[in-house]
Order: structure tokens, then C-alpha cells, then sequence
């Protein structure tokens, strides 16, 4: 199948203030021209040819290593480059949030409403944020509907507590504070939840340094024009590199003259694709996909083949110290990718002790959970060859927990590979019902690979 898009964009047109030029994308060359962004002339932004929207595509053939942008610091949209940069850096204590997008996001809220923004011609590109289709802005029960048991619903759920938190904790006492600035009822919450959809898509956060990963958080997120303009791809051919003056967009890979550049966000599976950025990958395109056991589940797994009240009070016990040991807990899921358990020890030390019998336990309890056993530790990588290998009594119990999952869903893997291959019946169907689909598909045969693994 064709390669996903990235993200879904708006027609050329108008911006949402209704100021945009009628040719949004000459108008922010020229502006990328006066804010020194270089674009080589290997290389054309465009709407045609691109697999969504607007992309960036050879105009010549390209080897690897090439740059195809460079972008002065200066022409970043952030916290730190906005035209209320002075007033953010003195209400930064105040502006502090889990997330740590409040600061960019009232950037946002100011540059996006000003007329005299001089970052008009960036926002023209989108005729409204509206168009962002991430699963936050459909109907509960079509999300409900199209997503149960991916892990998306209850991802969302949680951005729409935090969102709504952060807008009237935060956000909302600092506008009125300064109301020479901000005016409650143009920076909505409405417009908040878009603008956070916005950053989710498309903005960029420049890793740490190896020495500062253990001290420092990550970097707040900033906007990257033309770099954030590259569709993605799990199979790309581009990538971001970072410098003191400037970033720059350098091929990873030979191009042909006329082939799509396609950036990365990193290994991101579909799920993560549809949450964050509104898209996902048809398969088999995305190698990075995966799909997640919820950790309870095999705690159900376990209480379900317990036979007696005391083996059930085992199984609390066992549970009770997996998570002393951090291995589990009430939220958290073993993650499966194509080829190898990606939450290794989790899930190996897991099985382990749900599976001993009171003896076993009582003596690995007495150790504090150490092992005097090389080869034990060696099946602690668990790719699909190990996993076939794994004892009886674990291999049953993670069998168990996979059918268990596999009931989470609405519908079964049949049902989803009957839908693909009628090419008729598929292309009925909406874009929401399209990409959610290729979600649910591709979680589902790794599941099924693994019931094969461990039968």
C-alpha cells in the first residue's frame, strides 16, 4: 500500500483570521527568504506529489548527506523568539506545567491573533487548525467506537483533563493578568485544545546532550518552518540535525528526482501516529509499529487458572511484590514489537514469578527477587525466538493474557483483513474509519504472532 501521510493539512487558502495571501506558499518563501531560512535548489515545496498536503520533493537527484534547508535559530517560533518573549521569561515560575508546552502554547495564542504577527505568512499555510484531525477532536463514541481497546481513548482522555487543567490553572489567570495582550474570549479554550493539536503535529524538541539526559528535563518544544513541512515515514529519507547557529534537514539517503522526502519522529508505532499527529501507516509500512498488553491483564490471566482461594492469594502476593521490584503496575503495559518484547525484563520477570509455586516464591522473596542463574538472564531478551522457548507454564499464561487483549477490541482480525482487502468496501469508508482500521490491524497481527510463538 501507499505510504501514509504524516499529518492531514488544510487547502491552501486563507488564513484563519481571513488575511492569508491567495498563494500562501509564495508568501512564506518569501518570508523564509527575509528570515534567512535557505532552501536548496535541489529541492520544491509543493502540494503535488506529495502524499498529503504539502511536501518537500527533489527537483534533482540527491545523494546522501545533502543538505535540503538550514534554519537560523532566529527563525524558530518558541518561547524564546516570540514577540512576548520578555513577558513569558518573567512569568516562567507561574507558567510551569507537566507538560511543559505552556510557554510556546501562549506564544501561539499571542502570534496566531496578531494582526501584526510577523509570523503571518508560517500560520497562512493552515486555513485553520480545525482541519488537524486527532482523535481528541472526534465525537466520544466515534473514538469509543473506531479505537476501543488500542489504548488511544484513555491516552486522549487524559490530554483532554490536562488541557482543560492547564487552560483555566494556568493559562487563564495569566491572560487576565495581562489583558493588554490576552482577551479571554478570542484565546479560547477552543483555540487553546487546536493549538495544542497544532504543537502535537508539528512541532519539534531538540535532544538533550549525553551529559545533561540524567540532570536536566527535555527541551521545550519549538516550531521549525520548512523542516516541519517533510511528511513522515517509518522508511525515511531525511532527518533533522541540530547545531549552535542553526538545523538543518540532511538526506539520509540516495533520492530520485521527483521522490517525496520523508522526515521522522523516531520509532513511533500507529497508535502513537493517530494520537499525536492525526495519521497512521498502512501495513506493513510502519516496522516501528506495536501493540500493548495492559500489565493487569496478566494479572487476570493469573487469578483466572488459580484453582483455589489460596492460589489466588498467591497471585496477589506475587503481584503485591512484582510491584515493589517497579516491574509493574495498575497503568502500565508490556509493549510487543514485530520482532522482540520491546518491556523485556518487565514481562520475563513477570511470567517468572506469576508462574512459581509457593515454595518458589517464598525463596525468590527471601533473595529480594535476585538470581544466581546466567542462563535465566540470558532469556531475559526476548525476542520471537526466545519467546517460543520460555517454560510451559509461562508461555500458557502469556497466551492467556494475549486472547484476553485480543477481546478488548470490537472486532476480530478477520473482520479488519476482509475490510483491507475489498478495495470497494475500504475506500467507503470515512478517513477516521481508514486510519483507525490500520491501527487495530496492525496491533492485531502482532498479537495473533505472538498466540503462534507461545501455542
Amino acid at each position: 500500500m501507499a505510504s501514509a501521510p504524516k499529518r492531514r493539512k488544510a487547502a491552501a487558502g486563507s488564513s484563519a483570521r481571513g488575511k492569508g495571501s491567495a498563494d500562501p506558499l509564495s508568501g512564506f518563501l518569501a518570508w523564509c527568504g527575509r528570515a534567512g531560512v535557505e532552501l536548496s535548489p535541489k529541492v520544491r515545496l509543493s502540494r503535488e506529489g506529495a502524499v498529503a498536503g504539502y511536501g518537500m520533493l527533489a527537483a534533482e537527484e540527491l545523494e546522501a548527506g545533502e543538505v535540503l534547508c538550514t534554519v537560523p535559530r532566529s527563525a524558530l517560533l518558541s518561547q524564546h523568539t516570540c514577540s512576548i518573549q520578555a513577558l513569558l521569561r518573567e512569568g516562567q515560575e507561574a507558567l510551569q506545567s507537566q507538560s511543559g508546552w505552556v510557554p510556546l502554547l501562549l506564544a501561539l495564542l499571542h502570534e496566531y491573533t496578531a494582526s501584526n504577527s510577523p509570523w503571518q505568512p508560517y500560520f497562512s499555510l493552515w486555513q485553520n487548525f480545525r482541519s488537524l484531525d486527532h482523535p481528541m477532536f472526534w465525537p466520544k463514541e466515534e473514538r469509543t467506537r473506531l479505537l476501543q481497546g488500542t489504548g488511544i481513548p484513555e491516552a486522549v482522555d487524559k490530554d483532554l483533563a490536562n488541557i482543560h487543567l492547564e487552560y483555566s490553572s494556568i493559562i487563564l489567570p495569566f491572560m487576565e493578568s495581562h489583558p493588554n495582550i490576552f482577551d479571554p474570549k478570542r484565546h479560547t479554550l477552543e483555540l487553546y485544545k487546536e493549538l495544542v493539536a497544532f504543537v502535537m503535529a508539528y512541532s519539534f524538541q531538540e535532544p538533550l546532550e549525553e551529559e545533561d539526559e540524567d540532570e536536566k528535563g527535555p527541551n521545550p518544544p519549538m516550531m521549525v518552518p520548512v523542516a516541519d513541512i517533510l511528511n513522515h515515514v517509518a522508511n525515511h529519507n531525511a532527518n533533522l540535525e541540530y547545531s549552535p547557529q542553526c538545523l538543518r534537514m540532511v538526506t539520509t539517503q540516495p533520492v530520485t528526482k521527483g521522490q517525496e522526502i520523508f522526515n521522522t519522529y523516531g520509532q513511533m508505532a500507529n497508535w502513537q501516529l493517530l494520537h499525536m499527529y492525526g495519521f497512521a501507516e498502512p501495513y506493513p509500512g510502519n516496522t516501528n509499529d506495536t501493540a500493548d498488553i495492559q500489565m493487569v491483564t496478566v494479572r487476570k490471566a493469573a487469578l483466572q487458572r488459580a484453582r483455589s482461594e489460596a492460589q489466588q492469594q498467591l497471585v496477589s502476593e506475587q503481584w503485591d511484590f512484582l510491584c515493589q521490584l517497579e516491574m509493574v503496575g495498575e497503568e502500565g503495559a508490556f509493549v510487543l514489537g514485530w520482532d522482540e518484547v520491546l518491556t523485556e525484563e518487565e514481562l520475563f520477570v513477570t511470567l517468572k514469578v506469576l508462574c512459581m509455586s509457593e515454595e518458589e516464591f517464598k525463596e525468590y522473596k527471601e533473595q529480594d527477587g535476585w538470581e544466581d542463574d546466567s542462563e535465566e538472564e540470558e532469556n531475559t531478551v526476548l525476542s520471537n525466538e526466545s519467546l517460543s522457548r520460555l517454560k510451559t507454564p509461562c508461555k500458557k499464561l502469556l497466551y492467556d493474557s494475549v486472547l484476553l487483549t485480543l477481546e478488548s477490541y470490537g472486532s476480530d482480525l478477520k473482520a479488519e483483513q476482509d475490510l483491507l482487502n475489498n478495495k470497494e468496501i475500504y475506500e467507503k469508508l470515512s478517513r477516521r474509519e481508514q486510519q483507525a482500521l490500520h491501527v487495530r490491524y496492525g496491533q492485531k497481527r502482532i498479537l495473533h504472532q505472538l498466540l503462534e510463538l507461545v501455542h
